[in-house]
């Protein structure tokens, strides 16, 4: 026996069959999805993003964001005791991002999680499929207030992916979440981008042209603002954040 290697049979057959064969239950179960359609706003397991009024023309990072079912239909959470379900409440779909559902744990029972913290996903609550997952999400939300502070469009996507233990991770928040469609989302096409990034750049050179760079320092001030809030009270103070 060599030095650092472990004998075959200190792997448990046991685990790797039922890992296998929770596998192959889930791919068997996962029907193929529908095509992505922007015309018909249909983005089926996708993330969505588009711009806010006035904050995304200080800030284009910022945006609203929303969740879609297996058929492509959008739903998001879009103020105080409202789900919206059909489009995003802020306008058309800019960004979107395809999740994969062979990355869900949909557990039967306690021991059929996929995921590694099978009592944590338990507690917070599981789901057998991707809409389901999402109807818990929505009927989590349904009666909460909005805050977009604490408590906002974020936030219902993280708990939604959550209940899914997404990648195999319980940690969403409403700052990954952002990250995720930001970093990883596709331009639906070039008019969604100039959309997105034209009233910035009218802002910028406005600024300019009236104030001069003092209105650059103060658009970073927000930036940094914004940014320092969400960071800070997702990680250092997360009893603050609802999710």
């Amino acid at each position: 026996m060599f030095p650092g290697r472990f004998p075959m049979m200190d792997v448990n057959p046991r685990y790797v069959v039922e890992r296998d064969n929770a596998l192959q239950r889930i791919q068997h179960d996962l029907w193929p999805l529908d095509e992505i359609d922007p015309k018909k706003e249909k983005f089926p397991c996708c993330l969505v993003w588009t711009p806010l009024p006035v904050v995304s023309w200080l800030a284009p990072f910022i945006g609203h964001v929303g969740i879609c079912r297996e058929d492509g239909t959008v739903v998001d959470f879009s103020g105080s005791n409202m789900i919206n379900v059909g489009n995003l409440s802020y306008g058309a779909v800019a960004r979107y991002y395809q999740l994969d559902r062979r990355q869900c744990c949909f557990p039967p029972n306690l021991s059929g999680h996929i995921c590694k913290q099978g009592y944590q996903h338990a507690e917070f609550g599981t789901a057998v499929s991707w809409d389901d997952a999402l109807h818990s999400s929505t009927l989590n939300f349904e009666h909460r207030n909005f805050n977009p502070f604490t408590c906002n469009d974020h936030s219902f996507v993280a708990d939604f992916l959550n209940r899914l233990s997404y990648g195999g991770s319980m940690n969403w928040n409403m700052v990954n979440v952002g990250v995720v469609v930001l970093s990883k989302g596709q331009w639906v096409d070039s008019s969604s981008i100039l959309r997105s990034f034209m009233p910035f750049i009218v802002m910028v050179c406005f600024g300019l042209l009236m104030v001069g760079w003092q209105f650059l320092l103060g658009m970073l001030s927000f930036f940094l603002l914004v940014a320092g809030w969400y960071i800070l009270a997702t990680y250092c103070f997360n009893n603050l954040i609802e999710q």
